[in-house]
């Protein structure tokens, strides 16, 4: 039977058996025992399915990316420890020293600086360009070397929304997956794989745990990208694995299961970068409800946002809910009940006058969360984003100015009171 997305929120990933936990359990535990090492060599082996050490999986861990996986539309998925793990990993899981990668410009200031420093080191080289560039300017980036394309549903925090079709063809052209950050949008207002995006990933950190109660991070295989069509592009999926005897992935598990399989196998092995079982029964709690908040994240975004538009001291807003936003068009499209409740802004003033606003908030919390059931307010420029000079600021959408505003689950009549009182300070 196939089941609406709100009660996938709710049911899916984990069914119990007579007498077992209505709740999915959390299984606490470092090891998995077994009557022969022939039985734990099997699993070591790939040749059979299980648990020997929760480095690399744990069934509290694969109930609820079974959950997100069927929320996202996809075929396989795992956790991770945060979402700059899931971002690491699904670039490193098919790149190497040499390798190329073309990201839209608009990307989370710590996704930003792991692909423009940290994996530049490693060899691997990024282009990054406009998400509203045109269609020769984004064939243009490719090179020979070129192994994916990246990008955000809803750049944090540009709001920018990507033309996830546009940008999956150019991919697809050029014979790479396009790799999705769904993070803001969450699978309830978006599911980038109907558009054809290959690989999702998010920080569950955010929406989807929805309490800042515990970080992680997740990836969704698609299940189809043809990896063995494009074979000579990814030798590390269709070429035998020395540390596994010989397994070639895309062989073995095909195009529904060589992504994830192969990222577990070596670079959760290697790196370790696992998600507690406690944060994933916690991150459960948040998917349970997942549907049910993201409707009123939405509503107190679009009112926030249509207040703050015509505000005196509001010198510009982005919030593409808005039908005179850049993006409106493309929210409609990819984004019809709404896209999420960050709404970005800058006060007439600059920087200065942002200062002085976010220093005189009283309900709205100055955190470096965002997409929370509590209010948070962040000032970029001084906080996620502040390795970039202004250049490089520019590029990937932000002003000085610019106030990144997460609306909770508060009453919207609270939340513009706080900012009203803030504004005064002005």
């Amino acid at each position: 039977m196939t089941y609406q997305r709100d009660t996938l929120c709710v049911q899916a990933g984990y069914t119990p058996g007579n007498g077992e936990p209505r709740q999915i359990p959390i299984i606490q535990s470092t090891t998995f025992k077994y009557a022969t090492s022939e039985e734990m060599g099997k699993l070591f082996d790939l040749e059979a399915s299980g648990y020997f050490y929760t480095r690399l999986q744990n069934p509290t861990n694969d109930y609820v990316a079974a959950k997100i996986a069927a929320l996202e539309g996809g075929t396989a998925a795992m956790l991770t420890s945060s979402g700059q793990a899931a971002s690491f990993f699904s670039i490193f899981n098919i790149c190497s020293q040499g390798d190329h990668v073309v990201a839209s410009s608009d990307l989370y200031g710590g996704t930003y600086n792991l692909f423009a420093v940290t994996m530049k080191r490693m060899g691997i080289h990024f282009t990054f360009v406009n998400p509203h560039c045109s269609d020769d300017e984004l064939n243009a980036a490719f090179t020979p070397q070129t192994k994916a394309v990246f990008g955000e549903t809803i750049a944090n925090p540009a709001l920018v929304v990507l033309d996830i079709e546009r940008f999956a063809k150019a991919a697809h052209a050029h014979g790479v997956p396009l790799i999705i950050d769904n993070t803001f949008a969450t699978p309830v207002n978006c599911r980038p794989i109907e558009w054809g995006a290959d690989i999702n990933i998010h920080s569950t950190t955010k929406y989807m745990d929805g309490h800042g109660a515990g970080v992680g991070g997740c990836i969704v295989d698609s299940g189809k990208f043809d990896w063995m069509q494009h074979a000579d592009k990814f030798p590390g999926l269709c070429t035998p694995d020395d540390s596994y005897h010989g397994i070639i992935y895309a062989e073995k598990f095909g195009k529904e299961g060589a992504f994830i399989t192969k990222c577990i196998a070596q670079l959760m092995r290697d790196f370790g970068s696992i998600q507690s079982p406690q944060n994933a029964f916690l991150l459960n709690l948040g998917l349970e409800s997942l549907h049910v908040r993201m409707k009123r994240h939405c509503e107190n975004g679009q009112t926030i946002a249509e207040y703050l538009r015509d505000h005196e001291k509001i010198a510009w807003v982005k919030f593409s809910g808005l039908p005179q936003d850049q993006d409106y068009a493309l929210a409609q499209k990819y984004l019809p009940n709404g896209g999420c409740g960050v709404v970005s802004f800058g006060v007439k003033g600059g920087r200065k006058a942002a200062e002085t606003f976010m220093k005189n908030l009283k309900l709205a919390a100055i955190e470096t969360h965002v997409a929370d059931a509590r209010t948070c307010c962040l000032h970029p420029a001084n906080a996620t984003h502040r390795q970039m000079n202004d250049e490089e600021l520019a590029a990937a959408g932000i002003t000085p100015d610019l106030i990144r505003f997460s609306c909770g689950l508060e009453d919207a009549r609270d939340l513009i009171a706080d900012i009203e009182q803030a504004l005064q300070f002005v």
